[in-house]
């Protein structure tokens, strides 16, 4: 294969001349991780959603969800959650619940393989697009890919009893067409979602509390306990719920730490005003 700018990966359309690829086709989204060294993973070109696939035999990881939501809006892709083998725990409307209350306006869907329960939904949700589905192993992504699919094609293995934790049966992203058309990239396990996204993407997913610290009296209010913070208020008065306030933390100084590491001059600001705070705390420390 020539050398092309980028370097096709799924879900990539390219030109070929005589099988070899020659030129790749504008992209019309990407999703995008942070690598283990710090810099940018392509994960799935021209992607239009992205299954946020959970299993309910485990502890259902509410950072790792956060995580790939922001990653699918910074694609400009539409997230959605699929909280698969709903036939083990008790309460499925509590499951969705506590998934939905961090992530407002992200559709979450429990579903079962073996029951069938949920699947058409998802099935509906996949109709006529380009799908890629993040998990962790033994999420239960194989086994759903089967099930949307209508027959085994995906390889599925045991999860451990003692953990929920499961081998990777899938090594590579994996494309399949969907019945009803469509696309499904299936991807690896993934240990660690690193964000490789900007503040806007932060700010899709959380625009209900940036629309509040807008009307905060200070401009630099840090959210806490600042006098005429609108966002404190929000939360005492349960508009905001506690959680969600924490979620969006979380995943702001992600995102600015990733932005740190990646453009020299935020680095260069940042280093500047730590220094500025570290002086004044000694200033304070010293006998008057």
């Amino acid at each position: 294969m020539a050398t092309v700018d980028p370097v096709p990966i799924v879900g990539d359309w390219v030109v070929t001349n005589d099988e070899a690829v020659v030129d790749v086709l504008p992209r019309a989204s990407l999703l995008r991780r942070q690598d283990p060294d710090g810099g940018e993973q392509p994960l799935v070109a021209n992607v239009d959603a992205v299954l946020v696939v959970c299993g309910l035999d485990r502890p259902v990881k509410a950072g790792r969800i956060q995580r790939v939501i922001v990653l699918a809006w910074d694609a400009g892709a539409t997230p959605i959650v699929v909280l698969t083998k709903a036939d083990v725990t008790k309460d499925v409307d509590a499951a969705i619940a506590d998934v939905d209350v961090t992530n407002l306006g992200v559709e979450v869907i429990a579903v079962s393989a073996t029951s069938g329960f949920g699947i058409d939904v998802v099935r509906e949700r996949c109709a006529g697009r380009t799908i890629a589905m993040i998990g962790e192993s033994g999420a239960g992504k194989s086994t759903l890919t089967n099930a949307l699919l209508g027959e085994d094609v995906a390889s599925t293995g045991d999860v451990r009893a003692s953990d929920s934790k499961g081998r990777h049966t899938t090594t590579s992203r994996q494309i399949h067409l969907l019945p009803g058309g469509g696309v499904l990239v299936d991807t690896p396990g993934i240990r660690g979602v690193g964000l490789w996204v900007d503040d806007e993407s932060v700010t899709a997913m959380f625009g209900d509390v940036e629309l509040l610290a807008e009307e905060c009296h200070f401009t630099d209010c840090g959210h806490t306990n600042e006098p005429g913070c609108a966002v404190h208020l929000a939360v005492e008065s349960g508009e905001l719920p506690a959680e969600r306030l924490e979620a969006w933390r979380m995943v702001r100084r992600e995102a600015q730490s990733m932005e740190r590491r990646s453009d020299p001059r935020a680095r260069h600001a940042y280093d500047r005003q730590f220094g500025r705070v570290a002086k004044e705390a000694q200033k304070r420390k010293r006998p008057g």
